[in-house]
């Protein structure tokens, strides 16, 4: 049989190939939210800005933390802050963690995101696993308190990207999953509170579930386990929700790319051939798990090729049908989805579905960032095997005496216009 490979390419930009399109960018969302305070003419100082929104965090009135984290958030798309990161992170960790608690569901997502933002800056290592140390049990409880949904959609995000980062081990990733996998499929126990969740919550529990399971190869759960997990993201194919379904095909291809479920099936069937003690259980679990593989390919098949409905997004559901051909393609044949984008002139490929899941929920969490962090994050620019264009001009020694003297005026004139043009407003309470 002639199976023919058809694989397409998916081909994005994202900046031009001229550098400084990505910091142009940023310049304009930090210039965007320095207006928020009123200001008329501020140049980005990362140390007396950052500084004085940190000292805002610890104010009563929440309006006044949000409009600080929001410049914090400015100041992390920007410019990395390594070394301001250095020596306030404990802070801003653990102030960003009482907005959690006691926040508005805008003051939760800036803090959520922020606290992502300050794992993927400091990289792996001792500050990463603290924050992850000092985080889990406050985004576990935050979970479990019964808020509505738009209070806590922007935390599994923080979670899936702090455990990315700070894991002493697969069993943190793995308690950290347990912990969204009680969002995505709720189950009574004593310290689980089984509500219902949300189509939104569910479909960013899939994807930052999704997203720890990339980091997981050789993980091997019980087989009951697999079972459980794969028959319930199948049962999400079937969802209302485009988002939602789209979701649980990612992480279905996942899941048969790690060649989990095909190891399951070889052991199940293992058990079948060499023992007779596991007699018609082990049959009837070695036929399901065959008829749910199956199951699943028609699923596919279907949303490949579904029609709009009444209301239906077009782009939503091209989407849908785009990354169900993939999902297709790739169960039929093996074929993984290929993709390539461009930061700062350099090709950025994905050619896994590990891969592509991955920088996926990364540009989505760091949005209008990504680019920046791609350039100078030594982490990421691992996960990805991405190597940016080097600089011909880079830093002070590169310019000549004369631009360096006016460099000097503007930058001294600058500090003069911002002694007290930045203010916060401190000293009220939340009526």
């Amino acid at each position: 049989m002639g199976r023919r490979k058809i694989q397409r390419k998916n081909v994005a930009i994202l900046d031009s190939d001229d550098d400084n399109s990505s910091e142009t960018s940023s310049s304009i969302v930090c210039s965007d939210q320095m207006s928020v305070f009123g200001t008329e003419e501020v140049e980005f100082n990362k140390e007396s800005l950052v500084d004085e929104a940190i000292d805002a965090l610890f104010e009563k009135r929440g309006s006044t933390r949000e409009k600080a984290l929001e410049v914090i958030n400015a100041a992390f798309n920007f410019n990395l802050q390594c070394q301001f990161v250095e020596n306030k992170f404990a802070t801003l960790l653990h102030q960003c963690l009482n907005c959690i608690k006691k926040g508005s569901s805008k003051e939760i997502s800036l803090a959520s995101r922020t606290i992502g933002l300050l794992a993927l800056t400091v990289g792996p290592g001792v500050h990463a696993q603290e924050i992850l140390e000092e985080s889990i049990t406050s985004l576990s409880q935050a979970f479990n308190s019964g808020s509505e949904s738009s209070k806590i959609i922007s935390i599994p995000n923080c979670l899936a990207v702090i455990t990315f980062v700070g894991p002493n081990g697969p069993e943190e990733i793995e308690k950290s999953m347990q912990i969204m996998w009680q969002i995505i499929h709720p189950k009574l126990g004593s310290n689980v509170i089984a509500i219902k969740p949300s189509a939104p919550i569910i479909t960013t529990a899939v994807s930052s579930w999704s997203f720890l399971l990339t980091t997981m190869d050789g993980w091997r759960p019980s087989p009951k386990l697999w079972q459980e997990s794969v028959t319930y993201l199948s049962s999400l194919l079937d969802n209302d929700d485009r988002s939602m379904r789209i979701a649980a095909g990612e992480v279905l291809s996942l899941i048969f790319e790690m060649g989990s479920l095909e190891k399951f099936v070889a052991e199940t069937k293992g058990y079948i051939d060499g023992s007779a003690l596991e007699g018609n259980k082990t049959k009837d679990r070695f036929s399901h798990i065959q008829g749910l593989k199956e199951k699943i390919l028609n699923q596919a098949r279907d949303l490949s090729v579904e029609a709009g409905g009444k209301g239906s997004s077009k782009k939503d559901l091209n989407n849908q049908r785009n990354m169900f051909r993939d999902v297709l393609e790739f169960l039929e044949y093996g074929y993984p989805p290929e993709t390539t984008m461009k930061i700062g002139g350099v090709a950025l490929q994905t050619l896994k579905w590990s891969q592509l899941i991955q920088l996926n929920f990364l540009k989505r969490f760091l949005g209008g960032g990504f680019a920046k962090y791609m350039q100078e994050s030594e982490f990421l620019q691992d996960v990805f095997g991405f190597t940016p264009k080097r600089r011909n001009l880079v830093g002070y020694d590169h310019i000549s005496n004369t631009e360096k003297v006016d460099l000097n005026k503007q930058r001294m004139l600058s500090e003069g216009r911002n002694i007290g043009h930045f203010a916060i407003c401190v000293g009220y309470e939340d009526s």
